[in-house]
């Protein structure tokens, strides 16, 4: 009897194992689907914003969000540029990589303080904190041996300059956030690029000031640059040749004329005069 009970309560164990997996798999599947469903959505909008920038005229019917309407209007500006200089970087892949990256990060740290003025409203124009009514003159000051270090106090003001240690270039603080050991190359377009769409884009996100419009704005900007780049970089690796040189070119012309001949013979100019390969067929 006590096998019998064991083997009872092992099957039903087995089967809430099994159901358990079940309604896993199924709470997966239902996310898949939802992220499925998301990711069609936005590429039909950005399928309409391409075939609308090819036209060059404004959409027939605005979307229900002021900030995507912003967006696509600043999308029609900046997706030409960016276009332009990404496709010009047909060395290797890690040069358009960088690129991309850098405009990515260039694009989140010039939002930045505008995202930080829109979170904090007592913010001022230049995102510093806003100057208090009243300033509290008590000041207690602890002198003898109790006092702090003054680099360690709250109260210490240096005045030395130490921006020369610090200085960065100005492709250092560009790429501020970025990863330090990606393509240069990449890197220095994307500053160029990246002057012509700043103040475009700066100046877009400052007209939005409800926060879902803000939103998704940033959001959908992002999604949009990165599938761009991903449709660009498809579009150049279709209209790239593989490099060659007059000298190859030439040795695969005298191959495919050697091949014509009777005896298969191939004769190599190694520039020394001709040499027989001894009748190997090449064919």
């Amino acid at each position: 009897m006590f096998d019998r009970n064991m083997m009872v309560q092992e099957i039903l164990l087995r089967e809430q194992v099994r159901k358990a997996i079940r309604i896993t798999y199924q709470k997966l599947n239902e996310e898949k689907r939802a992220m499925l469903e998301q990711e069609q959505q936005l590429r039909k909008i950005i399928r309409r914003l391409i075939a609308e920038s090819a036209k060059g005229g404004a959409p027939e019917t605005p979307h229900r969000s002021t900030g995507i309407n912003v967006l696509e209007d600043l999308l029609r500006k900046i997706v030409p540029i960016l276009e332009d200089d990404f496709k010009q970087l047909t060395t290797d892949a890690e040069q358009r990589d960088s690129y991309r990256s850098h405009i990515v990060n260039a694009v989140q740290n010039a939002l930045a303080p505008e995202m930080a003025i829109n979170d904090d409203p007592a913010a001022s124009a230049d995102g510093s904190p806003a100057r208090p009514d009243e300033v509290n003159e008590d000041v207690d000051v602890t002198v003898g041996d109790d006092a702090e270090e003054p680099a360690d106090s709250d109260m210490f003001i240096d005045v030395r300059d130490n921006s020369a240690a610090e200085e960065l270039s100005p492709e250092e603080e560009f790429a501020q956030g970025a990863d330090p050991e990606s393509d240069k190359t990449g890197r220095n377009v994307a500053m160029r690029s990246f002057k012509k769409v700043e103040k475009a884009l700066v100046d877009a996100y400052a007209v939005l000031d409800n926060e879902e419009d803000r939103q998704l704005f940033y959001d959908y900007l992002l999604t949009n640059l990165k599938l761009y780049f991903d449709k660009f970089d498809e579009e150049l690796q279709g209209d790239l040749d593989e490099p060659s040189t007059p000298e190859y070119e030439q040795e695969v012309s005298d191959i495919a004329a050697a091949e014509t001949d009777a005896g298969g013979e191939a004769a190599v100019d190694l520039g020394g005069g001709e040499e027989d390969l001894g009748g190997v067929d090449l064919s």
